[in-house]
């Protein structure tokens, strides 16, 4: 992809009936942009970032957002910040797809 563009993510999403999708929009030494994209009953698992922070993004859909031991019902055009070391997760409840653009500065592997 060439950048500076205009990105509809949509048309990047990568779903998947295996597991999550994932695909990346934009990557540098100090940023990463992806697209996490969850059929109905699909879910990213609880975890923590060390010495990174990310931005969720709702794009598409609905889902429940866990952060810090609280789950967060969360829509297109909602953004939550899960700061570092802090736990997080995703959960698509369905019934519909989740299309989600996630953020994690710095780069993972880049620090």
């Amino acid at each position: 992809m060439n950048h500076p563009s205009v990105i509809r993510p949509s048309g990047h999403a990568a779903y998947s009936t295996a597991k999550m999708g994932k695909s990346t929009l934009f990557e540098s030494p100090r940023l990463l942009v992806g697209l996490n994209a969850f059929e109905p009953g699909q879910e990213h698992a609880l975890h923590a970032h060390e010495g990174q922070d990310k931005v969720y993004l709702v794009a598409e859909g609905a889902g429940l957002f866990l952060l810090d031991g609280r789950e967060l019902p969360m829509a297109a055009g909602d953004l939550l910040i899960a700061p570092e070391g802090v736990p997080h997760g995703v959960r698509n409840p369905g019934p519909g797809r989740l299309l989600v653009v996630a953020v994690l500065a710095p780069a993972p592997g880049k620090r």
